[in-house]
């Protein structure tokens, strides 16, 4: 009998490890912050067989229900011009799960690999201040970069992040191919690598410097030993390693710097990159891959006036509206480009803005 008791305190202590063992597994993924990520009833996939999400090219796109028009132009783009096989993870709230599948439904789109995912807001409460000095920078959207392990994609090695003001011209392989340094965990296109013709917008404000994105008068930002003169990225664009994202605990890296703002005020959305850039410039300083500078032509969208040549964004991979005027707005530069891709609203409730 006393056998039998020992056996049975035994396997009563193994049936409490084991069940342990699977409430970390099932909560691991929320340890980073008292909400979780994602809307359990949020995810909608566009696929027969979800075994597929595993192959081809994970692509990340956010796309909130006021520009969602712009983000199919992105997804349009980045399909018709690949022959590879390309996989959406298309980032959302609630508000806009049925409009995106409908968007998708209804047009050529409808032939695309796709999963949307709804994102918790919540995920954000007591990391941001409410500075509405550029709403738009303060859309929960705008954050989903810094989750990105978390967003139920952990199948991928590395995944394609793509703003939603973004038309690629080239095949997004060759740059989701890109040889990303050892240790580092994500590649950007560095503002040192700034072609000439870029040039012609420095004068009405462009920001190249870490002097325009953090405040170097608090003394937190002057201890991080970042010199204010050095390149600046933009963080529109990346590659993700998924792997070392999570082994140097990034999303844990950016939350503290979100967290730190919001008590310090280290920057604001009054300065160049709103509130969603500087934690990244700050955790990737001096550790990403740099992009080739054709991926990533940018500030198209930072004056209504300054054009760049014809030949030089034939070239380009991929272009960047970045900044306050976007393609499917008035006044903009180069709409051409942009709406060669653009696919109209079967509902009719996303219109471009043309004189």
């Amino acid at each position: 009998m006393a056998l039998l008791r020992k056996i049975n305190r035994g396997l009563l202590i193994l049936l409490i490890l084991v069940a342990f063992a699977l409430l970390y597994k099932k909560t691991r993924l929320q340890t980073l912050a008292k909400y979780s990520v994602l809307k359990k009833d949020g995810a909608k996939t566009g696929v027969e067989d979800e075994k597929t999400m595993d192959t081809g090219i994970p692509v990340v796109i956010c796309a909130s229900e006021e520009r969602i028009g712009a983000a199919m132009a992105t997804i349009n783009s980045v399909y018709s011009n690949s022959h590879a096989s390309i996989f959406f993870y298309i980032v959302t709230l609630r508000d806009a799960i049925k409009k995106i599948r409908e968007y998708i439904e209804k047009t050529k789109l409808r032939k695309i690999k796709y999963k949307i995912l709804e994102f918790n807001p919540m995920v954000l409460k007591g990391k941001v201040n409410l500075d509405s000095s550029r709403p738009e920078l303060l859309h929960p959207l705008n954050f989903v970069r810094f989750y990105l392990p978390l967003l139920a994609i952990e199948n991928h090695e590395r995944i394609v992040y793509l703003d939603d003001d973004v038309i690629v011209q080239g095949d997004i392989q060759e740059l989701y191919n890109i040889k990303l340094k050892a240790g580092h965990a994500a590649a950007f296109a560095s503002d040192c690598d700034l072609p000439p013709t870029h040039e012609m917008v420095r004068s009405v404000g462009m920001q190249t410097t870490y002097m325009g994105f953090l405040d170097y008068r608090k003394e937190e930002v002057r201890e991080l030993g970042i010199n204010p003169s050095d390149c600046s990225f933009n963080p529109g664009v990346f590659v993700a390693d998924l792997g070392e994202w999570k082994k140097q605990k990034i999303t844990k890296q950016l939350e503290k710097w979100m967290a730190e703002n919001v008590r310090k005020n280290l920057y604001s959305s009054a300065m160049a990159g709103g509130v969603a850039t500087p934690p990244m410039l700050i955790v990737f300083h001096d550790k990403y891959t740099t992009i080739d500078p054709l991926w990533h032509v940018r500030h198209l969208g930072w004056s209504p006036d300054t054009r760049y040549p014809r030949s030089f964004l034939k070239d380009a991979r991929l272009l960047h509206w970045n900044g306050h005027f976007k393609p499917w707005n008035y006044p903009c530069v180069h709409l051409d480009l942009w709406e060669k891709w653009f696919i109209p609203d079967p509902t009719g409730k996303f219109t471009l803005v043309r004189p």
